[in-house]
């Protein structure tokens, strides 16, 4: 026997707009969940590259140290350390362009902030793709739920003035289907919401390493050696090979 209440019942006994808003839902569920596991697999590879950072720094020269991060070109932390050398030997005419530029008026340390800032940047704009998704969800997804709700309420009470029945059986039914569309709603937007403020705190996690990683070859493309916040501490500065 067929039952007369659950999601079934408010599927086969709602309009175009109660379906629509039920669709609607469920694209959107299924978008933030699709956001929450592509970016939380990214930030469980970001986090496998940042371990490599110490590795980087115990190397021999440079060309041994970007060999640690492997040759995938997403790599932030690789793509970083690209950045500051090539940067580098720009601005020193290492490249072999001795042709005068405007850049030869710039500090070195100013113009590879410059460049290490561009590339950080760069990959916050990347790895914060997709959360806008997660907001959006997370901040409408109860309110597509209520308008559903409202929507299937109205229309309850206009079967029942129709047909001049308001007994509590009568009004119990329609009304308690029309709810489910609210509890849907709640049932979106709370994993939305989880999601995205677990990946704002990875994110953040991961920046701050980048930042740091940053700060370092900052320091070592400038100077020839690391910062370092241990004192006396021993650190030998890397060679700058290519």
């Amino acid at each position: 026997m067929e039952t007369q209440f659950g999601l079934a019942n408010v599927w086969s006994q709602g309009d175009l707009i109660t379906k629509g808003v039920a669709v609607l839902l469920l694209l959107m569920s299924l978008s933030s969940w699709m956001v929450i596991l592509i970016k939380a697999l990214d930030l469980r590879r970001l986090s496998s590259q940042a371990k490599a950072t110490e590795s980087f720094w115990h190397s021999a020269d440079f060309a041994d140290g970007l060999a640690k991060f492997g040759k995938d070109p997403s790599n932030p932390f690789r793509v970083l350390a690209l950045e500051g050398r090539e940067a580098t030997a720009h601005v020193l005419h290492k490249d072999g362009n001795t042709k005068p530029q405007l850049h030869d008026n710039l500090d070195v340390s100013d113009w590879v902030t410059r460049s290490l800032r561009n590339s950080i940047d760069d990959t916050t704009a990347k790895i914060q793709s997709g959360l806008a998704i997660l907001a959006s969800v997370g901040s409408t997804a109860p309110f597509v739920g209520l308008f559903g709700t409202v929507w299937g309420i109205y229309h309850a009470l206009l079967a029942i003035g129709l047909n001049g029945q308001s007994s509590i059986d009568k009004v119990a039914g329609p009304v308690g289907e029309a709810l489910i569309m609210t509890a849907l709603g709640l049932a979106v937007a709370i994993p939305a919401v989880l999601g995205y403020n677990a990946l704002i705190r990875g994110n953040k996690s991961v920046l701050g390493k980048l930042n740091r990683y940053a700060h370092d070859l900052h320091a070592y493309f400038v100077t020839g050696a690391r910062v370092t916040g241990q004192v006396g501490a021993n650190v030998v500065a890397m060679k700058k090979g290519n």
